[in-house]
């Protein structure tokens, strides 16, 4: 059986939505949420991986563990690297790493259980989460990131072949497609603790600076993704799924209790 641990990013440095960990919702802090969130949902052990004291101090008012990480380090990625170097510096403590957003207080932690499913029957790197685009325009936003893989109609989670900002991949011939569908990668990921350990250690990738994603590291360097289509990520389906700004912070406070 697995030895599992899930990892939860948060530093304090939010532009458009000042202090946004600590900001109350209904009681409680949006930390604090989303912490009880995945305990309640995902087996194994849970830190927060701090990049501010002030995190640490408020994680010991509701009793989670907590690590505190450099503030500088690029990307979520490095911050929860870190946070596991801390409590398995020989890295025989755990086999998986669940990243959980620390913002993402809507989102059910439990589309995590089917990820780590993945990696333990494929052996993948990583897995991660996409779901069908609705419209043209969503796909032709360079904002949005599409995972380019070969899935028949039916199929519901398959390998990654490329993530990009393109609206890819293109259809040549419409007639003779058998599935014309486009999938937004959503950034959840759950790791192998041996390819998180590995991934932080590679250099950017050409492909990565070029698209500014990440993931596309570990393609560059040979690692295998596989992404789970997901029809919806939400506990609650008339909250935000997530929280970056006052809107989505009002929108939270108005349905969760």
């Amino acid at each position: 059986m697995s030895k599992i641990v899930t990892m939860i990013p948060v530093r304090m440095a939010s532009t458009r939505l000042p202090n946004k960990p600590l900001l109350d919702i209904n009681g409680k802090t949006l930390l604090q949420r989303v912490y009880e969130n995945v305990k309640k949902y995902v087996p194994g052990d849970v830190y927060v991986a701090a990049g501010d004291e002030v995190i640490i101090e408020e994680c010991k008012k509701f009793g989670a563990p907590a690590l505190i990480t450099d503030p500088n380090l690029p990307s979520g990625t490095d911050r929860i690297a870190a946070a596991l170097k801390e409590i398995d510096p020989d890295g025989n403590k755990y086999d998986i790493v669940v990243n959980f957003q620390g913002d993402a207080v809507n989102v059910n932690p439990e589309i995590n259980n089917r990820l780590i499913k993945i990696v333990e029957n494929t052996g993948c790197d990583i897995a991660t989460v996409g779901m069908i685009f609705k419209t043209q325009e969503e796909i032709d936003s360079p904002n949005n990131v599409k995972i380019v893989m070969g899935l028949r109609n039916g199929e519901s989670e398959g390998r990654c072949l490329y993530f990009t900002r393109a609206g890819a991949p293109y259809i040549r011939n419409p007639e003779k497609c058998e599935n014309k569908d486009f999938y937004h990668h959503i950034g959840i990921y759950v790791y192998k603790a041996s390819s998180l350990r590995k991934i932080v250690s590679l250099p950017l990738g050409v492909l990565e600076k070029r698209e500014s994603l990440e993931q596309l590291r570990a393609l560059e360097n040979g690692m295998t993704i596989r992404a789970l289509l997901v029809e919806n990520l939400k506990l609650n389906q008339s909250a935000p799924a997530d929280i970056d700004t006052q809107e989505e912070l009002d929108e939270a406070r108005r349905y969760l209790k």
